[in-house]
């Protein structure tokens, strides 16, 4: 049984808004915050925030966020205890996990031998497959060549869907319809793997069409307790990444979730998880469900779960960091209405959806009852090349699927950026198409209906645009300027002899 520590001071291994959220739980734990940032993050949000920031280096994040020796050196200089990973760059990297206990650190997050354990999507099939968790069908081998892909596709049937091992987020992904097609798409995710990941291993599973992704939280402390926190619904996706999630899932039903939760614990069990982690699995429309993948790190969309169940997960992380046991058992946990979160990304949806970059000259996120936003952005920031361009997670949470949406909706109406193209009409279309009020968004909605949802999206509120502009223009003038409504190129007018144009998403 492990001992109970008090965490003093953390070092936080990453930057945006999952640095903003841990250095927000440090606050209420008592904790002080390090941050660390790049050249180009000098002035970012995090680090105006934590108690000491360290400069790591240049922008690229090889240079600065990805450099475990210089992570470790800060902790071990600014005297931290603990060091938490948020998600991305090294949060997944086993080695860096092994590398901060080393430094007698502690780190806030599982073992490193359970993240090599789920690392590869092979070996996590086969100790899946070992605890009675059901995994889609497939093919795996570590020494076969493309015959023996060949024959297990014909097996498993087409459609097959070529997967890396080493890796997700939809690179070394490919979908098979034909044979014809297997050879170029071995070859073609193999090379995308190896460069993603440095591992060119690949392997086969049954590609399952109109398939819900859900994804289960899962907590777990070094007393031997395991719990569930119950599921997220992940299928409103493009391209395999997640644009909107919520909690509970439209299509599951009692039964079949108590039973993915029983599955996602046993997941967990097996291979000896400790701390917060995300076991994802498809979900078939006439409910079967196979495990996916074990995500060993907090999740982006972990606020949907916070909202459903009133805890506070980083919290919870640092309590089990520390050894603490659990403060509560699965009886004692319950999901409370409906939460939503939508992801607002500096990107341009009729360009491809390629990154925008570029100074955020106004943003003016909503504020309301039931709302939540988690930003590591503000007014004056530049969306940088370097990193990834999200600028906001909006979280809402109402007494049913219904009002939340509502909820979702009025939010991003109320929602202002200017000085970069969002994807902010995007989702107010996908919001209000029937089939994602119907609960009926599958994987593939998204990249099937992009043409349609690209089109007319109501328009943010136009009072907040004028404010916006206005503080923009010279907040300390007494007169506004106004924008004129109807018109997604409409024209700002300055009473002090300033004339100037916007547009919604840039200028």
């Amino acid at each position: 049984m492990r001992q109970v520590v008090t965490l003093q001071k953390c070092l936080i291994a990453n930057r945006g808004e999952i640095a903003v959220r841990v250095i927000r739980a440090c606050r209420e734990l008592s904790i002080r915050s390090v941050a660390v940032y790049s050249a180009v993050d000098a002035n970012a949000r995090h680090v105006q925030l934590a108690d000491e920031a360290y400069l790591l280096g240049p922008a690229p994040a090889a240079e600065s966020y990805l450099n475990a020796e210089k992570l470790i050196a800060v902790a071990q200089v600014a005297g931290c205890d603990c060091v938490h990973p948020g998600y991305g760059f090294l949060s997944e990297n086993a080695d860096f996990a092994a590398a901060v206990t080393a430094a007698g650190l502690t780190w806030v997050g599982p073992s490193a031998e359970s993240m090599r354990a789920m690392g590869s999507k092979t070996s996590a099939r086969a100790l899946m497959q070992q605890a009675g968790v059901p995994v889609v069908p497939g093919f795996q081998a570590e020494e076969a060549d493309d015959n023996a892909f060949v024959t297990a596709a014909e097996q498993i049937g087409y459609p097959v869907l070529v997967k890396a091992a080493g890796g997700g987020g939809g690179k070394g992904m490919r979908v098979v319809q034909t044979a014809d097609d297997l050879p170029e798409a071995l070859a073609s995710a193999r090379r995308e793997a190896a460069k993603a990941f440095g591992d060119a291993r690949v392997f086969l599973e049954r590609y399952i069409e109109q398939a819900h992704h859900i994804e289960i939280q899962v907590l777990a402390d070094a007393h031997g307790k395991t719990v569930h926190l119950f599921e997220r619904e992940c299928s409103s996706q493009r391209r395999h990444q997640k644009i909107i999630e919520e909690s509970p899932s439209p299509m599951l039903d009692d039964e079949t979730r108590a039973q993915m939760g029983a599955a996602a614990v046993a997941a967990a069990k097996a291979v000896g998880y400790v701390n917060a982690g995300t076991v994802e699995f498809i979900v078939t429309v006439t409910g079967e469900f196979y495990f996916l993948e074990m995500n060993t790190r907090l999740q982006v969309e972990h606020p949907v779960t916070e909202m459903v169940t009133g805890l506070d997960l980083v919290k919870l992380q640092f309590g089990i960091a520390a050894g603490e046991a659990l403060p509560f058992v699965q009886a004692d946990l319950r999901q409370r209405g409906h939460a939503l979160e939508c992801r607002l990304y500096a990107e341009d949806p009729a360009n491809g959806f390629l990154p925008a970059v570029g100074k955020l000259l106004r943003f003016v996120p909503p504020d309301a009852p039931g709302v939540r936003v988690d930003a590591g952005v503000q007014s004056g920031d530049e969306i940088s090349i370097h990193y990834d361009p999200m600028i906001a997670k909006i979280i809402v949470q109402d007494v049913d699927r219904a009002a939340a949406l509502r909820r979702m909706q009025n939010a991003l109406a109320q929602t202002v950026v200017l000085g970069v193209t969002t994807n902010l009409a995007f989702l107010q279309a996908l919001l209000a198409h029937p089939a994602f009020a119907a609960g009926e968004v599958d994987t593939r909605f998204v990249d099937a209906h992009v043409a349609e949802l690209l089109g007319e999206a109501p328009l943010p509120d136009i009072a907040l645009i004028a404010a916006a502009v206005g503080d923009f223009l010279g907040g300390q003038h007494a007169a506004r300027p106004t924008v004129t409504g109807g018109q997604a190129d409409g024209d700002s007018y300055s009473p002090w002899g300033v004339t100037d144009t916007f547009r919604l998403g840039e200028r």
